[in-house]
Order: C-alpha cells, then structure tokens, then sequence
C-alpha cells in the first residue's frame, strides 16, 4: 500500500498545484478551493506513505515525479513550453526516481 498512498500524494499535489495555476493568483474560487483540498490530501498521502518508506526517498518520488507530472500538464493544458535544457532536466529527475526505485536498497520492493 505504501506505493499507492504515494502515487496518491502525487496526483493530490499535481491536480492542486494545476489548480493553483488556474485560480490566477487566487482571483477564482473554485481552482483556489481546489488547490487547497488538493494540497491537503497530499500530505495526509504523502504521511500515510512514510510508515513504510523514509523520508527523503518519499519526498524525492514525490517531488520528483510531480514536477514532471506538473511540466507536461503545464505544456499541454496551460500552453507552457519547454526547452532543450528543461527536457533533458526533466529527464534526469525521471532516471534519478527509477534508479532510486530499482537500486536502493533503502526502497522495499
């Protein structure tokens, strides 16, 4: 269950900070409600997750996988581009989360 209560803290967190963006500086109501709700449900997740994994493995899954998550939302419903260097920055993120997933010994699999 640990690997489901984190994918649910990253879902939590992608769709509140989408939200985020489209409450335009907190000026729309319903993307602000939703960010909160959002956000929160992300730490109850994210702390459901750290009884069976560490910290920082937690929060690295967690913050690494939402700012991917978080950039192709950005290009693909909020018409946000990206160049070169952030591609292959986001890229790097991606193969430090599975090489901590397949390598570390900190990770039960």
């Amino acid at each position: 269950m640990t690997y489901v209560y984190l994918l649910a803290a990253i879902l939590c967190e992608v769709a509140g900070t989408a939200a985020l963006q489209a409450s335009e500086q907190f000026t729309r109501p319903k993307p602000l409600i939703l960010t909160v709700i959002g956000y929160a449900a992300a730490f109850y997740f994210l702390s459901l997750t750290l009884k069976g994994m560490p910290v920082g493995i937690a929060y690295a899954i967690w913050s690494g996988l939402g700012v991917v998550l978080i950039a192709i939302i950005g290009l693909v419903w909020f018409g946000q581009r990206l160049d070169s260097p952030a591609v292959i920055g986001l890229g790097m993120i991606v193969a430090g989360v599975a090489t901590i997933n397949i390598f570390s010994n900190t990770v039960s699999h």
